[in-house]
């Protein structure tokens, strides 16, 4: 695969990117093991490994996820996410085939699931997770009706260089191992050879989840705020505001926006508690809403002090960004923090209309406060295909 000049070659990654992380592990940096009981009851027999497969896992080795179906993995699957992510986004060169690219992932994707490609060097996969989106450009090859063909617009506070704007391909890889990501996305670059330009790359991370519901939990970000109550957790959810229904060859995607925030952790952290949580409209402890109740209880906007006063203020983060305030529906987010290039938060959310991720910022771009400690310095939103098997290649019911 062809990277910018300045960007160090996927050698070079691998060998830092092992170094970084045999030195935190050495450090006493655990992963969270923990798999879903989703993942667990889907999860089929291993796969056929060559002799140079991994050997068995332990018995603290998370539980596979499978990567064919309906859906990738990934997005909803295993729950909780797994505390490493990988986000790769890069153009398909003048030359390179869209169909047979995206076929050939597929089946890379699903070689690595399974153990039996040797470009793992040993390591077991583990709950491994791989989702691949395309970009606006490839949508509109595919048909200008699609959803998926639209570029997110401009928004205040970006400071973004032209090379970290748009894309035509997302490789997002997860996993519970921090070896497994980088290593990983090595194999699948290697794959796609010159057919691909690396745009930029970004590791990130998840602390312990905390429960939210019964069946779901989230984790804190490095405000240090709960982040992801809100969203389509249910099966019935989903499929309103989170599935693609169609057209067929997008039936079973969804459409990711994918954003890169500096935090501005110093300033925040000068504020008293009080007003942290002013700012989200939520307590930072708890994450239950000022307004009262506990943390799955929806938020009161009009709830009033007896002097009239909103007990979450109009500058909230959960009330600029209520879906019943917006008038827009639900994402399902999946951010990761991040320490490097600075501390912030890599912004994941599906949903399946982009009205709802655009609707959304356009009114927390008003008056957000949690905005004002936020700087956006990459952006790009895909079309994420559908799930895909053996007999129905990844990509193929729109680049057949």
């Amino acid at each position: 695969m062809r990277t910018p000049d300045h960007h160090p070659s996927r050698r070079r990654f691998l060998d830092a990117t092992g170094a970084m992380v045999a030195f935190g592990l050495a450090a006493g940096c655990t992963a969270d093991s923990s798999a879903s009981d989703s993942a667990k009851s889907h999860s089929g027999g291993p796969g056929s490994a060559s002799s140079g497969a991994p050997g068995p896992a332990s018995a603290a080795s998370p539980a596979p996820v499978p990567p064919t179906g309906a859906h990738q993995a990934g997005i909803t699957l295993p729950q909780p996410a797994q505390s490493n992510l990988l986000a790769v986004v890069a153009d398909l060169t003048a030359s390179a085939d869209a169909g047979p690219l995206l076929a050939e992932l597929g089946t890379t994707v699903r070689a690595l699931a399974d153990g039996s490609d040797a470009r793992l060097l040993g390591l077991p996969p583990g709950d491994l997770t791989v989702t691949i989106g395309v970009g606006p450009r490839l949508v509109r090859m595919a048909g200008r009706s699609l959803p998926g063909t639209t570029d997110l617009p401009r928004f205040s506070r970006e400071r973004i260089a032209a090379q970290a704007r748009g894309g035509d391909l997302l490789i997002q890889v997860c996993a519970s191992d921090a070896l497994v990501p980088p290593v990983v996305a090595t194999a699948l670059l290697d794959q796609a050879g010159d057919r691909l330009r690396e745009r930029w790359r970004q590791s990130a991370h998840r602390g312990p989840n905390i429960a939210v519901d019964k069946a779901l939990t989230a984790p804190r970000n490095l405000l240090g705020f709960i982040d992801g109550i809100v969203g389509p957790h249910t099966t019935a959810a989903q499929d309103r505001h989170l599935w693609l229904a169609g057209p067929a060859p997008v039936a079973g995607g969804t459409i990711a926006v994918v954003r890169r925030m500096e935090l501005d952790l110093a300033r925040f952290a000068a504020l008293s508690v009080a007003e942290q949580e002013a700012v989200f409209g939520r307590r930072r402890a708890t994450g239950d809403p000022l307004s009262g109740g506990t943390i799955t209880a929806d938020p009161s906007l009009g709830a009033k002090t007896p002097d009239g006063r909103y007990l979450i203020p109009a500058d909230a983060h959960v009330r600029r960004a209520n879906a019943n305030a917006v008038g827009a529906g639900l994402m399902l987010r999946r951010s990761y923090s991040t320490d490097s290039p600075a501390a912030g938060l890599l912004f994941i959310s599906f949903q399946n209309d982009i009205r709802t991720f655009t609707s959304t910022l356009t009114h927390m771009d008003d008056s957000d406060a949690l905005l004002g400690f936020t700087t956006t310095t990459a952006s790009a939103t895909f079309l994420i295909l559908p799930g895909f098997d053996s007999r129905r290649p990844l990509g193929s019911p729109l680049f057949p």
